[in-house]
């Protein structure tokens, strides 16, 4: 089995983990949150996103978030969707943005009322002001499987996409399964083709565990040479555009997955979980992952 000796975890729970959560999750606990992840071992994370508080109120306290969670042993994400966004981060000592697009125009329109398009349209000229003055961009791809509304998504759809983001300079692609209804085949697939076909990008693979598949996923992702994978502490997250998706695969199941098989994480498994520990008593719904079951029940 070809596999790789370690992996990469970018750490999305701060930031897509928590940005549905029905509950407000205090800015303190979100500090303590994030600080903790930190200390666990995480050197990648999204901490928040720029974004419209009549939309997104979890994400009213951004700018807090990132004056006070910066550090330079960590690459640190902003969400930044549009130019208001982008403008926010200019304001940040943050120097890693993410942006976002699906492959399906009607998943666009459902969450930012634009085709595929117009909204590389929009983003074309903001990446290229983020490239020129030094920052690290990342493309989170949308709906790269299949779409809530459209369906099975054609990987030469996906494909094009990716290829488009990589012509206007961006460092990495964060390649999703939005709705959670890949298989190991298919992402096996898809990513073959990406890393043929896009050698000089960093590729990073995001699934959603909606199916219980997450886990077979991303271990057919490492064998098509993947080595970057984004993960929700506690599995937390969803997406109100894709109903019926669950949150993220959670992180610690990955982290124990990896180790277990000799692939190394610099994750430590028992301060991850007590990151969790912090979030979990904000939190609307169940903490479901099977690692964090256990480490519960053997307190």
């Amino acid at each position: 089995m070809k596999l790789p000796t370690n992996i990469t975890i970018i750490e999305v729970g701060p930031r897509d983990g928590l940005q549905n959560e029905k509950n407000f999750v205090p800015t303190d606990t979100k500090k303590e949150f994030i600080l903790r992840l930190k200390e666990s071992g995480i050197r990648e994370m999204e901490l928040t996103s720029f974004v419209s508080p009549k939309w997104v109120p979890q994400m009213q306290d951004a700018g807090d978030i990132v004056d006070s969670c910066l550090t330079s042993d960590s690459r640190d994400f902003v969400l930044a969707p549009n130019k208001k966004g982008v403008d926010r981060v200019y304001e940040t000592g943050c120097r890693a943005v993410a942006v976002f697009v699906g492959v399906s125009s009607a998943f666009n329109q459902k969450n930012i009322n634009k085709t595929t398009e117009e909204a590389l349209s929009d983003l074309e000229p903001l990446i290229a002001q983020l490239k020129d003055r030094g920052y690290f961009v990342r493309a989170c791809i949308s709906t790269a499987f299949y779409c809530p509304y459209e369906g099975k998504i054609d990987p030469e759809d996906t494909l094009s996409l990716c290829k488009r983001f990589a012509g206007m300079g961006v460092d990495e692609l964060s390649v999703a399964d939005t709705v959670g209804r890949a298989n190991p085949l298919e992402a096996y697939t898809l990513f073959t083709l990406l890393k043929k076909e896009l050698p000089g990008t960093l590729l990073t693979a995001h699934f959603h565990d909606t199916r219980k598949l997450a886990l077979a996923n991303i271990l057919a992702s490492m064998q098509a040479g993947v080595s970057r994978f984004d993960t929700s502490a506690g599995g937390l997250g969803g997406c109100p555009f894709a109903p019926g998706a669950t949150g993220n695969v959670a992180t610690e199941d990955v982290v124990f997955m990896a180790e277990e098989m000799g692939i190394e994480t610099g994750i430590d498994l028992e301060k991850l979980s007590q990151a969790i520990d912090v979030v979990k008593p904000h939190i609307s719904r169940s903490i479901e992952s099977g690692y964090y079951r256990l480490y519960e029940l053997n307190k």
